[in-house]
């Protein structure tokens, strides 16, 4: 799929205090170390939201992750990016994943002030009511309708 930008300062906070101390330590020390343990925990994070990617390999950089591995879709390929670039602290991601059965890419949207699944659903697909569509299609990223927030990048697959 190539490289996909983010907004650093938004979304899920997975990296711990810790991790942001040993983040400012690493830039007297080792920031290999760092971004190590920033990889692991995003690899952990995958693995809570149930996205099963063989030979996953997942590489920090700053705020540029590259990750590898094959995924059994493209829907599957979409929510790991997606997963790793809504989190903060992460800026872009170099997706690097293999598609097993590939299918047609979907498109992105990053939510803006004011937006609701229902008015993305109405630009997308000239209809309000089909706001489930795309909450199904982040799942398990979005755990309820009523909670996106600015600079969120949502999956928008096409109209069947």
């Amino acid at each position: 799929m190539g490289l996909f930008d983010f907004i650093k300062g938004a979304g899920e906070k997975i990296f711990k205090k810790e991790d942001k101390a040993a983040t400012a330590a690493a830039e007297t020390a080792s920031a290999a170390a760092a971004e190590k343990k920033r990889a692991e925990a995003l690899g952990k994070f995958v693995g809570r939201l149930g996205l099963e990617v063989d030979d996953l390999g997942i590489v920090v950089d700053d705020d540029l992750v590259t990750v590898t591995g094959t995924a059994p879709s493209q829907e599957v390929r979409e929510k790991l990016v997606l997963a790793l670039g809504n989190t903060a602290g992460i800026a872009r991601v170099d997706d690097r994943v293999v598609v097993e059965a590939p299918e047609p890419e979907a498109q992105f949207y990053t939510v803006v002030s004011g937006d609701s699944l229902s008015k993305i659903a109405k630009k997308y697909y000239g209809n309000a009511m089909k706001y489930p569509t795309i909450f199904d299609a982040n799942k398990p990223m979005l755990s309820d309708p009523d909670k996106i927030y600015p600079g969120q990048v949502l999956r928008i697959p096409s109209q069947d």
